[in-house]
């Protein structure tokens, strides 16, 4: 067997995992079962040698996963568990409260509803309702479009500090010949999201498509989520557009007030 054929295959013997990740996560279950472990007792555990295992914490610690306890050599789970867990607490927390308001959104709009979030450089597909006008049946939760040519997308970036955003907008692809390339348009467009409270992108992703998208809100005001109906252009368009507008702000007001912001 090669060195990299012994790295991709975990103890036993199992296929379909990397050997230094399965380990990592093996120590990671120790410590959640003992509370705190030493490199001695982790090696013993996983069968390696000690500067194995010592490599493994070290990757760990560097990480926040795991933490020095105040007995030297001794270690615990980090904060930056901690820091996971929350953030994907946070996700299903919107997805639980927005679920119901957005299926009655797509019930009275009868386009399709759905919810990103901000991952890297792209927003994330969380949840995602059709609505009775829907022609297509594909599910983009899990799935990633990109922040500048989508109305989900210009609402996470209106939420974001100038530092972060000069990080997000180095390179502006264009999908079609309306999407925004320019950094100093996007950037005014931002600030009338900012202002106005909700973003439109009428075929600026895909000629046909138009998608209007309002913020998300925690209990701080801080943008975390993005709340969109989206449809062919020739129907949601004008008096729908905006009626579509309406009902989305609403909409997206109340899960944040649900998620604690505001005052009713």
């Amino acid at each position: 067997m090669s060195n990299a054929e012994a790295e991709a295959a975990p103890p036993g013997g199992a296929t379909g995992t990397v050997q230094s990740v399965d380990r990592a996560l093996h120590i990671l279950g120790q410590l959640a079962r003992s509370g705190e472990a030493g490199v001695t007792e982790l090696a013993a555990d996983l069968d390696v040698h000690k500067s194995t295992a010592f490599r493994l914490v070290a990757t760990l610690e560097a990480h926040g996963l795991v933490e020095q306890t105040g007995d030297r050599g001794k270690y615990r789970l980090g904060v930056g568990l901690l820091r996971l867990a929350g953030a994907t607490t946070a996700r299903l927390d919107v997805v639980q409260e927005a679920r119901p308001l957005a299926r009655k959104l797509a019930a009275d709009t009868g386009e399709t509803v759905n919810i990103t979030v901000l991952a890297d450089r792209a927003a994330l597909y969380l949840d995602q309702v059709a609505g009775s006008s829907a022609l297509q049946s594909h599910n983009w939760v899990g799935q990633r479009i990109p922040l500048h040519a989508t109305a989900n997308g210009k609402v996470l970036l209106s939420g974001l500090e100038e530092h972060a955003l000069d990080e997000l907008l180095d390179q502006l692809e264009a999908y079609t010949d309306a999407t925004i390339t320019g950094q100093e348009r996007l950037r005014r467009e931002l600030a009338q999201v900012r202002e106005q409270g909700y973003a439109v992108a009428a075929d600026e992703l895909e000629i046909g498509l138009t998608a209007v998208a309002a913020p998300i809100r925690n209990a701080h005001g801080d943008v975390i989520a993005s709340m969109s109906v989206s449809g062919p252009t020739f129907r949601l368009a004008g008096d729908k557009l905006d009626a579509a507008t309406d009902a989305l702000v609403h909409v997206a007001l109340e899960v944040s007030h649900r998620l604690g912001w505001g005052h009713r």
